[in-house]
């Protein structure tokens, strides 16, 4: 089997010259939710207070924003963090954004997104989506999309780093092992490999004594 990293201890490599810059490429895993529980809080408070929707209505649009996350997820992992770059600008950008992660999957403090990243796509997407649901239904379908890619980022992290025994978790944590491991072209759900399994990305059920080896050193 190929080995598809540098290091897989929990170390870091520096990607900037500026201090300045290499400090904020670096995060903290609980930033996410000290970032974006208030925005999840505000967007309930609109549609409970604001728009006065009902119950049925505020589940239904979060349970929905939360399926669209999964599909968004898995799009952004796949066509963006694994774009394949020709030009040497284009291969940095790819470095940048995800080929780092890929070198030393364990570094710690590079596996929840950036919130130089992070909060500009949230704009983006809170954006968008108000154009197509208005100001008012938006509220707490971006409730379930916010709540989304903080399962998605928080399961990161945990997959990388937790000792994991729950069937469920442990299910995530393999898939996402065999992306790092075993292949890079398969497994772009983290949160859920659902998309994977419809559109082909899955990986083949686990046969080999080399698969079973792969989880069981990983472990």
């Amino acid at each position: 089997m190929a080995k598809n990293f540098v290091s897989n201890k929990d170390e870091t490599v520096r990607m900037f010259k500026s201090d300045f810059m290499e400090f904020f490429s670096r995060v903290h895993p609980a930033t996410p939710l000290v970032i974006f529980v208030p925005v999840i809080l505000y967007f309930l408070y609109r549609s409970i207070f604001i728009a006065e929707f009902r119950l049925i209505t505020i589940s239904t649009l979060i349970v929905f924003g939360i399926f669209v996350w999964t599909i968004t997820e898995y799009s952004l992992h796949r066509f963006i963090f694994h774009f394949n770059a020709k030009s040497e600008f284009g291969k940095r950008i790819h470095f940048i954004f995800h080929g780092v992660h890929h070198d030393y999957p364990m570094d710690s403090r590079r596996l929840v997104m950036p919130p130089s990243v992070s909060i500009p796509l949230a704009a983006l997407f809170y954006y968008l989506f108000s154009l197509i649901f208005g100001t008012l239904l938006v509220a707490p379908f971006f409730v379930g999309f916010i709540a989304g890619y903080l399962f998605y980022d928080l399961t990161h992290y945990a997959v990388h780093h937790f000792n994991i025994h729950n069937k469920f978790w442990l299910a995530l944590k393999k898939h996402h092992i065999r992306h790092h491991f075993q292949d890079p072209d398969k497994g772009y759900g983290v949160s859920s490999p659902l998309w994977d399994k419809i559109i082909g990305t899955d990986f083949p059920p686990q046969k080999s004594e080399a698969d079973s080896k792969l989880d069981n050193n990983y472990d």
